[in-house]
């Protein structure tokens, strides 16, 4: 621990067990008089004192500076001390949510809501700081993810604390038992992946040069200048950067300067960029179109105008139409209480594909189907279920495939660590067998079925991956 944080130690007094004793005999003589429940109320001092045993060691991953402003880390600790372990877990959640705001607030804005937000009629009511509460925190993960502001390790584990934090925490009626251990492990994780996480050098050079765009003029030298930087950046890093251009090109707000300046840039950043983001270019248009979003229809054709690539823009609407439809339906299953808010969302997605999935949105229509149909974690929305199984069994072979590999992806490698998904991603590949063509890919989905270890390990199995990397040059 750091010299110059001696004055956070913790010590549990000798008589600490004691008084936590005393505090629950009052209380609960409380209850009794007025008649109300009193068993079950408290967790074990044991498992409390297994919280602030450990409490130093990760109290110490903050720095002098952090914890003043820690409040809710203050009554993290206040409720573990009464044994209201769910209530504990809600303020650690607090904590984190609010750090993980602070820190998008310090990055561009505009970037991180062109990544996180998938709905453009939500992402057109966002302009600044004071809009981040209007972000769920599933986007807020996601998104921070997406920008590098915390790694695809730490998205994994702060998505498994939300999860528990939902259907385990006072947030949500519930008697699960939590144990002191669990808590202080998940404290770690939150300050580990989030309070404390430094920036990575790629995200600290995106943001010196989105706001270079935005604040500055870039002549066709700088431009020419600034283009080998892009060669240091990774594929995701390239084709959210290019994501992040186009959101900025298309807002209204967006001066004709930062434009002229994305002009210059785009050319260079254009060659890195995969075909799956360029076609996503193409089908947003689409979405602006729709929505009778007629000057952001116009920015978006500008911005393929650029780069020549006029062929990515849809010959017909219908792309658009379905993108929002799964945005709809993905924003109803990710909230709480989706089990009545899903089937009609549902039925309206399978109404506008019926047995046409159009190719520019392919991949999206199917790992949102195998998102909501590996449910919540917590149940299974009943009369959504049908609807999703329709539109399972209604796929090609080739897009079976697709749903087979959805283990790669990080939202469904991250369920499949949650409570009933991996049973029900098992019922996925038994209603995709039979389905599939070609030996290579039997061969696959047999060794899926055999695997004995956490389905969320499977993308980290060497053997695995090395027959997905073949599917995925097939794929495209």
């Amino acid at each position: 621990m750091p010299e110059n944080q001696g004055s956070t130690e913790l010590t549990l007094q000798y008589n600490y067990n004691e008084q936590l004793a005393q505090f629950e005999d009052v209380l609960i003589s409380f209850l009794k008089s007025h008649g109300l429940p009193s068993n079950s109320i408290f967790v074990s001092l044991s498992e409390r004192n297994s919280v602030f045993g450990n409490a130093q060691i990760v109290i110490g991953k903050l720095s002098v500076d952090q914890l003043p402003n820690s409040i809710y880390l203050s009554k993290f600790f206040a409720a573990v001390a009464a044994g209201l372990f769910d209530a504990a877990l809600n303020y650690m959640w607090d904590q984190t949510v609010h750090e993980l705001r602070n820190r998008v607030s310090q990055y561009d804005l505009s970037y991180f809501y062109d990544n996180a937000v998938k709905s453009t009629d939500k992402r057109n009511r966002l302009k600044d700081e004071n809009d981040l509460d209007k972000i769920d925190d599933s986007e807020l993960i996601l998104g921070a993810k997406e920008i590098e502001l915390i790694t695809d390790m730490g998205f994994k584990h702060l998505e498994y604390v939300r999860y528990m934090r939902n259907w385990a925490s006072a947030a949500h009626p519930n008697q699960n038992e939590l144990s002191g251990l669990q808590l202080i492990s998940w404290l770690e994780t939150c300050i580990k992946e989030v309070i404390s996480l430094p920036l990575s050098n790629a995200a600290i050079e995106i943001k010196k040069l989105l706001g270079n765009i935005k604040s500055n003029t870039v002549s066709a030298l700088d431009a020419k200048a600034i283009a080998p930087s892009f060669l240091d950046l990774t594929q995701h890093q390239i084709n959210n950067l290019a994501a992040g251009f186009f959101g900025i090109y298309t807002q209204i707000a967006t001066t004709a300067q930062v434009r002229q300046n994305i002009q210059l840039l785009l050319p260079y950043l254009w060659e890195r960029v995969d075909e799956t983001t360029r076609k996503a270019f193409g089908v947003k248009l689409g979405k602006f179109t729709v929505n009778n979003d007629q000057a952001q229809q116009i920015l978006a054709r500008e911005f393929l105008n650029i780069v020549s690539g006029q062929s990515y823009i849809p010959d017909r609407l219908r792309s658009a139409e379905i993108q929002i439809a799964v945005d709809n339906l993905l924003t109803a299953h990710r909230n709480r209480g989706n089990f009545s808010n899903e089937p009609p969302f549902a039925r309206e997605l399978m109404r506008l594909v019926g047995n046409d999935v159009p190719p520019p949105i392919e991949q999206n229509y199917i790992l949102a189907i195998v998102e909501v149909f590996l449910t919540n974690g917590n149940g299974v929305s009943w009369s959504a279920e049908p609807i999703y199984l329709k539109m399972l069994s209604s796929l090609s072979p080739s897009q079976y495939l697709i749903a087979m590999l959805s283990f790669t992806d990080d939202n469904i490698a991250s369920k499949l660590s949650w409570k009933s998904c991996p049973e029900k991603f098992r019922e996925l590949l038994k209603l995709i067998e039979g389905k599939v063509v070609g030996e290579a890919t039997k061969e696959l989905l047999r060794e899926l079925f055999v695997f004995s270890g956490p389905l969320d390990k499977m993308r980290e199995t060497p053997h695995i991956m090395r027959r997905v990397a073949t599917f995925e040059k097939i794929l495209g």
